[in-house]
């Protein structure tokens, strides 16, 4: 029976072997960029339909008659710093500055958690006034673009937590400075959205 020998005193030529790619570095932010605009496709939908039912009161309250704009104003002041303070995060992590960044994180996260706490508030003001979201157009439009915009708030404030977990154990490595940029996106990103409803929902629903 012939067979066939490996020859290990001379090794196949450098071509023969197959180079597996690294995959690229900015992959993860390419998809994130994606996501975001997903979710701007979400927002724009439920503001389309704040926009055709804005008016749809059905005999319940309007608008003016619910909104607390100097509450309101409150609300999106303590949004709107805290997505300073995660630019001063981001300048600190930019430093290597682990702890400042952390302390940073923190205040950020406390301020999104009180901007949630108020919004529930006001949520549960208004049900118990009966200008729930079942009462009219109108307000189903608003709790549900609303609230969705509370949730993911949210889920990134979990996911800040989460990051700060894996920054105390594991350092500003290469994965953790992804990740946290990516969540930077997205805090920025419900700033502005925020702004919109604000602007649009709130004032310009206490105008019509």
């Amino acid at each position: 029976m012939n067979t066939t020998a490996v020859d290990t005193a001379h090794p196949a030529p450098r071509e023969f072997f197959v180079r597996v790619e690294e995959p690229p570095r900015n992959g993860t932010l390419l998809g994130f960029w994606i996501y975001l605009m997903s979710d701007c496709f979400i927002f724009a939908s439920l503001f389309a339909c704040n926009a055709v039912l804005g008016t749809e009161y059905a005999g319940g309250p309007t608008a003016a008659e619910v909104f607390d704009l100097p509450g309101l104003a409150v609300n999106t002041a303590l949004l709107l710093v805290s997505s300073v303070v995660f630019g001063f995060a981001m300048l600190e992590m930019a430093r290597r500055r682990k702890g400042a960044m952390l302390g940073w994180l923190a205040v950020a996260g406390l301020l999104a958690a009180a901007f949630v706490g108020l919004e529930i508030r006001e949520f549960l003001i208004m049900t118990a006034e009966g200008a729930g979201p079942g009462r009219s157009a109108f307000l189903s439009s608003f709790f549900t673009l609303v609230a969705t915009h509370g949730l993911h708030v949210t889920l990134g404030i979990l996911w800040l937590i989460v990051l700060m977990v894996q920054s105390i154990r594991f350092g500003l490595n290469e994965a953790n400075v992804r990740r946290l940029r990516c969540l930077s996106m997205f805090w920025h990103f419900l700033d502005l959205v925020w702004v919109g409803v604000f602007s649009y929902v709130y004032l310009i629903g206490v105008l019509r």
